[in-house]
């Protein structure tokens, strides 16, 4: 064949890219192609952190394809319509593509399907390039997913992994293919100030930071805060610029105790997607419903206008949504603390939560996202569905010399412990000099309400 076509999504790489690799083996030239999906835009799921962040994977893969003869042809439109126009102007009959989850992933692979079968074209779908493992490979005897990390996450580890691949040495792209201007950064308004670049040149150069001197702590330390001891390869892998694949090899090769907790946090991944891919209303619907009345959005409007602005009075949750909203991005320690805040203590719809996150995060990722929230809210796959993180108690056990809301609630920054986290501790001038709220809610109050709406009081 002298043409195929490569339509990358949430691949955003050239190292082991198997789709990438099929085309280049079966075909003397290559179309490499990115749609900029209007239905993503319509949606709202185009958020300007996450528009910025792609801006940069596809400028530098666009920058890679050049170093090997090729380049990045950029589309905008419907993705059906671009790849079919794409396809007839290379004349190409086979077209790559890596497997995605979400229902809208999956109805647009069908749609694509069908209109390429219609033309005498023919989609090619490859597993593990967005999973190390893929969904539906490993399931329980009664049913078809697992809705149970620990059982999962014991059948993941003995599945066996397919090599990492290389980047290719040579892309050849057929002349004439038209394409857009590459989108910039530069513009965009909206974004987080301290929003990290993308690009898979960024991503492998903290990966192998990260592997030299970050995992082998990471089993004691990724939950200290003020450490900021995680890897930050999140947004990396929500835009594929790594693979999770080649995150397993590598991790299991570093070895210890640091690379085998990071290893089960990559097949937590695994395991939401696997999840969403059997229960595509997840998104959107309670996995397993507790027949909760949440508070709507309107009916708690000043609670959940504080928790967004990181003024509900309490330091670590204000803490972490002002981290969210500088960096696009939270600590996972801070995303459980105030997911539980929002559906337990304030009792709001975790949707509220969700939506807020996706709006900022620039790993906003639909299975990791609305299933981590569901697992806080207890209406997803957490097997304690009732538990409430107190964030005093968490704040003096994950940041207990306060230095993570020193840091992000400069108000608090003088205070010495225990005020830096109880700061309505204070009395009289003390705590008039302070700028800062006092708590929305009681949290003896908050648990009260929760417990009673559960029927657990």
């Amino acid at each position: 064949m002298n043409v195929s076509l490569v339509l990358f999504t949430s691949d955003l790489r050239l190292h082991d890219h198997p789709p990438l690799r099929a085309a280049l083996d079966g075909a003397r030239q290559v179309v490499p192609l990115f749609v900029r999906d209007r239905a993503v835009a319509d949606a709202g799921f185009a958020a300007p952190n996450r528009l910025a962040f792609l801006a940069d994977c596809l400028r530098d893969l666009d920058a890679g394809l050049r170093e090997r003869g090729g380049r990045l042809v950029v589309r905008s439109g419907d993705v059906v319509d671009q790849v079919c126009r794409a396809a007839a102007e290379a004349d190409t009959d086979e077209v790559h593509l890596a497997a995605d989850v979400s229902a809208y992933a999956r109805r647009r692979e069908d749609r694509l399907r069908r209109a390429l079968e219609s033309e005498g074209r023919r989609l090619h779908v490859h597993d593990t390039v967005t999973t190390a493992v893929a969904p539906g490979t490993v399931t329980p005897a009664s049913s078809d997913h697992f809705a149970v990390f620990t059982p999962y996450f014991r059948h993941w580890s003995t599945q066996p992994l397919r090599d990492a691949l290389a980047a290719p040495r040579t892309v050849r792209v057929p002349d004439g293919i038209r394409s857009e201007p590459l989108p910039r950064r530069d513009g965009l308004s909206g974004c987080s100030a301290g929003l990290a670049r993308g690009g898979e040149t960024e991503a492998r150069a903290r990966l192998t930071a990260w592997l030299r001197s970050g995992v082998t702590s990471y089993d004691t330390g990724h939950d200290d805060l003020a450490a900021d001891a995680t890897s930050r390869l999140s947004p990396h892998l929500h835009f594929g610029t790594l693979s999770p694949v080649e995150l397993v090899h590598r991790a299991r090769r570093t070895g210890g105790p640091g690379a085998e907790a990071f290893v089960r946090q990559l097949a937590w991944r695994d395991f939401h997607r696997q999840v969403l891919a059997a229960r595509p209303a997840s998104a959107t619907a309670d996995y397993r419903t507790r027949h909760d009345s949440w508070r709507s959005e309107a009916e708690a409007r000043q609670d959940v206008e504080a928790w967004r602005a990181g003024r509900t009075g309490y330091p670590m949750v204000d803490a972490a949504m002002r981290q969210l909203r500088h960096e696009g991005w939270m600590h996972n320690r801070g995303r459980l603390l105030t997911a539980s805040f929002l559906t337990k203590t304030l009792y709001v719809d975790w949707r509220v939560g969700a939506r807020h996150f996706l709006d900022l995060l620039v790993d906003g990722d639909l299975a990791n996202n609305q299933l981590n929230w569901q697992w806080v809210a207890g209406t997803g796959t957490d097997t304690r569905p009732n538990r409430v993180l107190n964030p005093v108690a968490q704040a003096k056990r994950y940041d207990p010399d306060g230095a993570y809301v020193r840091r992000w609630v400069p108000e608090l920054a003088g205070l010495e412990r225990p005020f830096v986290h109880e700061p309505w501790k204070l009395r009289g001038a003390e705590r008039a000099a302070v700028d800062y709220p006092e708590p929305i809610v009681d949290l003896a109050e908050g648990l009260g309400r929760f417990r009673r709406a559960r029927g657990l009081a």
